[in-house]
């Protein structure tokens, strides 16, 4: 028999008996906080089930749901071209990217909702056109700027921002010595981005993009605020008319609940397989055995 390596050996850790006791203290705490929700009449369980699958609900939840996809979509596009802006060594295009960044991540995501559905008070109408010509069209910022159109506006340049900083921090992963062979062998710096700077940047944008796109699921709650009928603006509008306030909250909280948890196994999958921290060693080492017979081979 041959030796086994150290690091396929299984780590054995020894509980103590404080760890009992935490898991002991802690299933208490849990059972009294359970029977607590359960049996309290006033979280009205029943008028939860009844509207949890309720039409308007789920009318809701479908628009929050597009509001979160296409906000992502074209918050990461938009944050892609600042972030190459942002590592421009032209410093006007720098400079320009870095402002937009400061902006939309110093102000507050709320404050930027309400301004985008009020800009028709700065712009009531904008002119698109030929400069010097009268060639040109006038567009009506009151009508543009719809509900739903500025929630999509303000949380896709909030995201754009964010995603900027990402995918800049993605792009400095990448070592010094892979661009100096990329110039050396003749690349131009667009395909030096394409084929060395992002495929290498992936693994550290990617977990972090799972992130915001949670983030971003519960941040769309605050189109509320616009009348947007998502799923909070939906279970708001039932209980002004019912008074259950309470159980239609939890409606809204069980749906965010619901969905965070379907996003973050997909999540927790990108993270394991671009992971860079990530361990290597398995976590049941298979036993290795060795034959010293000449005829039956080597190892098996």
């Amino acid at each position: 028999m041959g030796s086994i390596d150290a690091a396929l050996k299984p780590r054995l850790r020894l509980r103590t008996p404080k760890e009992y006791a935490g898991w002991v203290l802690s299933i208490l705490v849990g059972i009294g906080i359970l029977t607590s929700v359960l049996t309290n009449p006033n979280f009205k369980w029943g008028v939860v089930a009844q509207y949890f699958t309720h039409e308007s609900i789920l009318r809701g939840l479908m628009l929050t749901i597009f509001l979160t996809v296409a906000s992502m979509t074209l918050g990461t596009l938009l944050g892609l071209g600042l972030a190459i802006m942002r590592s421009s060594h032209v410093k006007p295009v720098s400079i320009a990217a870095n402002i937009y960044i400061t902006l939309f991540r110093g102000t507050p995501v709320l404050v930027q909702l309400i301004f985008w559905f009020n800009i028709s008070a700065l712009y009531p109408n904008l002119s698109i056109g030929i400069p010097f010509t009268n060639i040109g069209t006038a567009i009506d910022m009151n009508a543009l700027m719809a509900p739903i159109t500025a929630a999509l506006v303000g949380l896709t340049l909030n995201e754009a921002a964010y995603m900027a900083e990402i995918i800049r921090g993605g792009f400095s992963s990448v070592g010094k010595g892979q661009i100096e062979a990329a110039d050396s062998l003749g690349m131009s710096s667009g395909t030096r981005m394409r084929k060395v700077i992002i495929p290498q940047a992936m693994p550290s944008i990617i977990p972090a993009t799972g992130n915001q796109v949670i983030g971003m699921f519960k941040g769309t709650s605050l189109v509320s605020v616009l009348g947007v009928a998502e799923l909070l603006q939906s279970a708001q509008l039932i209980y002004a008319r019912t008074y259950e306030t309470i159980p239609l909250l939890l409606v809204a909280c069980l749906w965010y609940l619901v969905m965070t948890l379907l996003l973050s196994y997909p999540q927790s999958k990108l993270e394991q397989k671009y992971s860079r921290t990530s361990s290597r060693l398995p976590r049941k080492a298979k036993k290795v055995v060795v034959l010293t017979e000449p005829e039956e081979g080597n190892l098996r």
